[in-house]
């Protein structure tokens, strides 16, 4: 595939270490998104409070988020191959312990030690990648790869999770780990070279834990709003959350040697990168906030079948991932990154134009191509970022770039989906057309899930009408919040365009 013997070429080893490096992003993501079809399983057999199931779904990601820093840096120091093995050994301990958790309790420390290990994923790879694949042209199609893997693994994941639930219990979707870390530690040592930072000092222990604490409050503040709205404990949260990472940044200038180095956010090729990967997360995954109920409780579809009609718009990620290096050979970064978030406002512009009584065809249509948008948009700020610090900076960047994906959609999920909230609450506050008593109405008032619920005790006629206005109402957050998003993407891919126009696509250098 390239010629060794040109200077800064990679060679067969490379090629084949990214194959290697995309089996745990691969995992990564299919994780993310199997645990939802168990949950109905998983609550039969353990009976956990719905504070424990929330903490069960949330702490695998709240997790991830928080720790993507500090292993970042640890990495740096440790040696990235080194951090990324320890992780999966770690990783697949920690799947065995939730396949097997016999207590709510076990299964929430389980998924904790899984996000903790996860975090070591992202950075290490990334920054694997950056120091493996000198060449901005290789270095774009291996970042297209590794994107390519997540997107793959979110696609199947509801699929093939599915199937094991359908003859298996609950905890075998864990169990899907093991056989993918084992291959990871067997031909990783081999495949992949070690990488560490020569003038990395000894992590900051105090920097480290203030991270941690700034990320999992203000993320638990965001979710908080998606669920249940403003109140007093989620917005104290994220005003601990700012105020603990503003001592964080303070302790960072502080230091002779900082946990986080400040000084890559003076690149305005990095900043700008790092604010378009956010804000395209953010719109998107706002929409996908929706898309899932849309798909069940509006269409009626049944989990495994919305998993099914899920596929189309998690392959166009895939392909839209897989063009990157093709676009950008031929177009400047600013281009494509300006052309792919207009790509995602078309795409939510289609949602926002859905008639009330839903259409799954326009449903398909749209998120294809919003997702088709967010692939090159997620590989080429990835690559501008890793391209704009140099090598030994790897660990930090990749994941930096990580957590402000993660940070961008919590961000879209609380904040549309608060919106969304407010407006399905307002559509609905009019008399409603059957008799509830107080706790049903209640229900059905506040989410479509509620609804869903009180109408499954009413006969078929009156279920129906109920249905018919929540559903509306339900649609109608749907077209307003997508139409917000069509807004903010075509802000993003204005600025996009002004404040990238002279990045070049290329190694360390030479993007300003």
């Amino acid at each position: 595939m390239s010629d060794p013997s040109v200077p800064g070429k990679a060679t067969r080893r490379e090629w084949l270490g990214l194959a290697v490096l995309a089996l745990p992003c691969f995992l990564y993501a299919m994780d993310l998104t199997v645990l939802n079809l168990a949950v109905p399983k998983l609550t039969e057999d353990l009976k956990p409070t719905a504070t424990q199931l929330l903490w069960i779904v949330d702490i695998y990601g709240f997790m991830v988020a928080g720790m993507l820093i500090p292993m970042g840096t640890l990495g740096d120091r440790i040696g990235r191959r080194r951090l990324l093995l320890l992780g999966a050994l770690a990783f697949g301990a920690a799947s065995i312990f939730a396949a097997f958790a016999s207590t709510p309790g076990l299964l929430i420390l389980a998924r904790a030690l899984l996000g903790v290990a996860g975090a070591t994923i992202a950075p290490s790879t990334l920054s694997l990648i950056r120091n493996m694949f000198h060449d901005p042209a290789e270095r774009t199609f291996a970042l297209s790869v590794w994107g390519t893997s997540y997107a793959a693994g979110g696609a199947v994941g509801p699929v093939l999770g599915g199937v094991l639930l359908e003859y298996f219990s609950w905890g075998s979707v864990f169990l899907l780990a093991v056989p993918v870390m084992l291959l990871l530690l067997a031909a990783g040592p081999a495949l992949l070279p070690e990488f560490r930072d020569a003038k990395a000092v000894r992590p900051d222990l105090v920097s480290a834990i203030l991270s941690l604490t700034a990320v999992l409050l203000s993320i638990y503040g965001l979710k908080k709003i998606a669920e249940h709205g403003l109140s007093w404990t989620s917005l104290g949260s994220i005003a601990v959350g700012v105020g603990i990472a503003a001592l964080f940044v303070r302790r960072q200038t502080q230091l002779v040697d900082p946990f986080l180095d400040l000084d890559l956010f003076r690149s305005r090729t990095f900043a700008t990168a790092l604010g378009v990967n956010v804000l395209g997360c953010f719109v998107v995954f706002g929409a996908f906030f929706y898309i899932g109920q849309y798909l069940q409780l509006v269409l009626g579809f049944s989990p495994l079948t919305a998993g099914l009609w899920s596929l189309p718009y998690a392959l166009s990620v895939t392909l839209g991932s897989m063009l990157a290096p093709v676009v950008v050979a031929r177009f400047r970064p600013a281009l494509v990154i300006s052309a792919g978030l207009l790509l995602i406002a078309f795409g939510l512009a289609v949602l926002a134009c859905m008639p009330r009584g839903g259409c799954l065809s326009m449903l398909v249509a749209g998120s294809m191509i919003f997702s088709i948008g967010l692939g090159p948009i997620f590989v080429l700020t990835t690559d501008l970022m890793l391209g704009s610090v140099p090598p030994e900076r790897a660990g930090a960047a990749a994941s930096i770039s990580e957590t402000g994906a993660e940070f961008g959609g919590v961000l879209g999920i609380a904040l549309l989906g608060s919106i969304g909230v407010a407006i399905y609450r307002t559509a609905m506050s009019g008399p409603l057309p059957v008799s509830l008593s107080a706790e049903a109405e209640a229900a059905a008032r506040d989410t479509l899930g509620g609804a869903v619920g009180a109408a499954a005790a009413l006969p078929a006629t009156q279920a129906d009408a109920l249905l018919f206005v929540a559903r509306d109402a339900f649609s109608q957050s749907f077209a307003l919040t997508s139409l917000a998003g069509v807004i903010i993407a075509v802000a993003g891919a204005a600025c996009a365009w002004v404040l990238l126009r002279h990045a070049a696509h290329g190694a360390h250098g030479r993007a300003a």
